[in-house]
């Protein structure tokens, strides 16, 4: 492969049209700053009421007015995370913030392609804050703006009951930065009517989700969708999900009659240090992720295999795709034994059946040979988890975005570090964020990542395909770009389903899917609706 080229700006402007530090948004006025690289960032935007009090629990409320310039040269603090310290000072409750970056060139009349990102999390904490789009921007000839935010995870995010709570509130703070961005994001030098929507893990979950959302609603928030390791989890009903509000409010000791005042007048420290995860109904041990998006009939109108398989999803250009071992960062490292494994898969699938565990077993053999040994079932069960959770619905969704008249791209990531090879990661989950942002940008990449190393052209290919699909809603450019170096990435289809693979030193190319995986994802959407994915 050559040596990557930048993409050409699209926009060119003066100095003197540029948009100024100081920005009225009508409900504050916010001063960022402007960098050396020709990228100027306005962060720690407040774009919902601070949830305190009695929002705690409640959906997003429009932002307060505020008098004087807001200083916005530092990132808000990000959303509480389950499981994480009462004392973690990097976070707060108080942290419905956004950023944006736009090149400093740019007007309020620029109409820029919007990246919208999503960070991911599980739900349960927000993994990837305050991010920094500088190097992708840089590399798009200053010709994107892009925004990224916090939004409540966990039971501040998650926690709903029959009755007190609305579900699904961490969706609706990002609805409400979908809303936001419609409003304002022309002040920045950004178009309204040509945004992506992107998100990695819980945010590419998310992606789908907004996808979806009631019943697939096209309210024109996005116009075409990124998503990198989409999560499909278990997914409980509303009342299925009153069993997370009993258990958190018992901990905390809010029992009677009045218990979500109680909860409403305790302290953050009060809350974190209940708040874990327990087991889902019909499982021994806690899932990796508890804190989920219930089936509200609103929202989330439906099991998401359902909901796409009926149509009821808006119809925008997609990519999605995933990492090549994205199951061996969360299955137990010591599993010893096929009943370890299965034990540990339907801890995350309560619904799963014997019969059920009986064909995974027959399709997903054991790679090591080494047991009985400690952990000689870990890739086994990451396997399982990884192709459930992640590879399989990103490929199913492709093929009913394909089936509904857009184009959808599929992508696998295969670039190996030699430091996570050897310790047995492979290839992990959501470690091509790396490659996304550059890895000057992004916080402890992996070593071969960086610039001179072996994978530093990985990101030079990413980011060629992502910033051309952001522009045109095609990752080849518009039209397609005979003179590329890079690999044409040809459309996902049903009859010929193949995959742009990322390759060690940054290299790509289109390899089919083997009949392994077809059958193997074949039988998870399959049998997705029962297992209430």
């Amino acid at each position: 492969m050559l040596a990557p080229r930048l993409l050409v700006p699209i926009f060119l402007f003066s100095i003197a049209e540029a948009v100024e530090e100081t920005v009225d948004v009508g409900y504050s006025v916010y001063k960022g700053q402007a960098l050396p690289n020709g990228v100027s960032q306005w962060l720690g935007i407040r774009y919902a009421a601070p949830p305190l009090g009695q929002l705690r629990f409640a959906p997003p409320q429009d932002p307060p007015h505020t008098e004087g310039v807001q200083d916005a040269t530092q990132h808000g603090k990000y959303c509480l995370g389950t499981g994480r310290s009462p004392t973690d000072t990097d976070t707060s409750e108080d942290c419905l913030f956004l950023d944006v970056q736009a090149p400093t060139s740019a007007t309020a009349g620029s109409k820029l392609p919007v990246f919208l990102y999503i960070q991911g999390g599980g739900f349960s904490l927000n993994s990837n804050p305050n991010t920094n789009a500088s190097g992708l921007i840089v590399n798009s000839g200053h010709g994107i703006v892009v925004v990224s935010l916090n939004y409540r995870v966990g039971p501040y995010g998650f926690m709903t009951d029959s009755d007190k709570i609305l579900p699904n509130n961490g969706l609706r703070d990002q609805r409400k930065v979908l809303e936001w961005v419609q409003r304002h994001i022309v002040q920045f030098g950004g178009d309204p009517s040509h945004v992506t929507l992107g998100g990695s893990s819980a945010g590419a979950a998310s992606v789908t989700f907004h996808l979806a959302a009631n019943n697939g609603t096209d309210h024109g928030f996005f116009h075409a969708a990124i998503a990198e390791s989409p999560s499909f989890a278990s997914t409980l009903t509303v009342t299925q999900s009153q069993y997370m509000y009993t258990q958190f409010a018992t901990r905390v000791g809010c029992v009677g009659r009045d218990n979500l005042a109680c909860m409403r007048n305790k302290t953050a420290v009060e809350l974190q240090t209940s708040n874990f995860n327990i087991p889902l109904p019909g499982a021994s041990k806690p899932p990796n992720y508890m804190w989920l998006p219930v089936l509200d009939r609103e929202f989330v109108q439906d099991f998401s295999y359902r909901v796409f398989q009926k149509g009821n999803f808006v119809k925008v250009p997609t990519i999605y795709g995933d990492d090549n071992n994205g199951g061996t960062k969360f299955a137990p490292k010591d599993t010893a034994t096929l009943q370890q494994s299965n034990n540990y898969v339907l801890d995350q699938y309560p619904d799963l059946t014997l019969n059920m565990l009986g064909q995974i077993n027959e399709m997903y053999p054991n790679p090591n040979n080494s047991c009985p040994a400690i952990g000689c079932y870990w890739r086994h069960a990451s396997n399982v988890y990884q192709e459930a959770r992640y590879m399989c619905p990103g490929m199913y969704v492709s093929s009913v975005v394909t089936k509904y008249g857009q184009n959808a791209w599929v992508y696998r990531w295969n670039v190996e570090d030699p430091d996570q090879m050897a310790s047995g990661l492979g290839v992990p989950h959501t470690v091509e964020l790396a490659a996304l942002w550059g890895a000057d940008y992004f916080p402890d990449p992996p070593a071969s990542y960086r610039s001179g190393q072996i994978n530093a052209n990985a990101s030079s290919a990413m980011q060629h395909y992502w910033l051309n699909f952001i522009k045109y809603y095609n990752p080849n450019g518009r039209p397609v770009d005979s003179t590329s170096n890079y690999t044409k990435w040809e459309a996902w289809a049903d009859n010929a389903q193949s995959r742009l693979t990322f390759q060690t030193g940054g290299l790509t190319e289109m390899i089919p899917v083997d009949s392994g995986l077809k059958r193997r994802c074949e039988f998870w959407s399959t049998n997705g609706i029962a297992l209430t994915m």
